[in-house]
């Protein structure tokens, strides 16, 4: 609660609460994404959410939990995804959730600002699920410089893969978190070996390689339904096209899309970036690396995708 909050708070006349501009019970961001409380009470909560240019929003059904969601945009324009058909809601429009039936990844075309009311009190869980991914990011960013900017270097790439793909709501917020999460295995790999600047014995590999394993179970243990979804990508982001990854050597269709797309992101950025034990590799040099993967290491419908993003320059 912030000051200015504070002070209205406790100058009531005739039981009106005046809350000066910029006033708000609670806050929390993340990514982009700010949300403040303004007000709560039983049955009933606002909050008003801003999101930077690109950033996402996401809603879905709670189990036992079938309330009326509204949101009205008051700044900018929200994009979200219906089957194959992409909606957009712009300033003075009104969205009307009653229930949500599916999870829903929202899209901000411009800086947006919405107001977000529910006929019960969500911010508690929003904050929850939020911070547990803000824990987990920042226990990735301590344990390694370069995990910190690579998670949302992959995030960001995969995203757009996806869109280019014309992939579901739900299946863009799955790989939303599984991007960005891809590596958090890693907090459980010694440093010893994580940063090691030469080459990695034939046992420190094969401990490297369980940070896959390591990272699907910490998310499964969240308890938070969209992170033991994204634990699949998390787990088979180093699997292989034609079986050679790990950890379990999945081939073909037996990977899981999602996990293939992160594959190839996260492949591209690992050979551009300088790294403990790397210079890094000119781009031209690690397209033409993807290039000849095609088919064999990596999913060639993904390769494609990315090929296309890159040729519009956003990579």
């Amino acid at each position: 609660m912030n000051e200015r909050t504070t002070r209205a708070l406790n100058s009531k006349n005739n039981n009106i609460i005046h809350i000066p501009y910029g006033g708000y019970k609670n806050e929390t961001s993340i990514n982009g994404v700010t949300i403040r409380q303004l007000t709560e009470k039983k049955g009933l909560d606002i909050l008003h959410h801003r999101l930077g240019d690109g950033n996402r929003w996401a809603v879905g059904p709670i189990a036992g939990w079938d309330g009326l969601e509204f949101v009205y945009i008051l700044k900018g324009s929200l994009s979200w995804k219906e089957k194959d058909t992409l909606k957009i809601a712009s300033i003075g429009d009104h969205l009307i959730m009653d229930p949500i039936l599916e999870d829903t990844l929202f899209k901000a075309i411009g800086e947006t600002e919405f107001l977000y009311i529910s006929s019960d009190s969500m911010y508690d869980s929003v904050d929850e699920q939020v911070k547990e991914y803000m824990d987990l990011a920042v226990t990735v960013e301590e344990k390694d410089g370069y995990t910190a900017d690579h998670c949302s270097r992959i995030k960001d790439l995969s995203m757009k893969v996806g869109e280019v793909m014309g992939l579901s709501s739900e299946a863009m917020l799955e790989l939303n978190f599984g991007s960005f999460l891809h590596d958090i295995g890693k907090t459980k790999v010694p440093d010893r070996i994580l940063n090691k600047p030469g080459k990695l014995s034939i046992e420190e590999y094969e401990e490297m390689k369980l940070h896959t394993i390591y990272g699907a179970t910490l998310l499964k243990k969240t308890g938070i339904p969209i992170l033991e979804k994204a634990s699949t990508i998390v787990e088979q982001h180093h699997e292989r096209y034609n079986g050679t990854g790990y950890p379990k050597g999945l081939k073909g269709d037996d990977i899981s899309f999602l996990a293939n797309i992160v594959a190839v992101i996260d492949s591209f950025d690992a050979m551009t970036s300088v790294r403990v034990y790397s210079q890094g590799r000119p781009l031209e040099s690690a397209l033409e690396e993807i290039k000849k993967e095609r088919g064999r290491l990596f999913h060639p419908e993904v390769v494609d995708a990315f090929l296309f993003i890159q040729k519009k320059g956003e990579l």
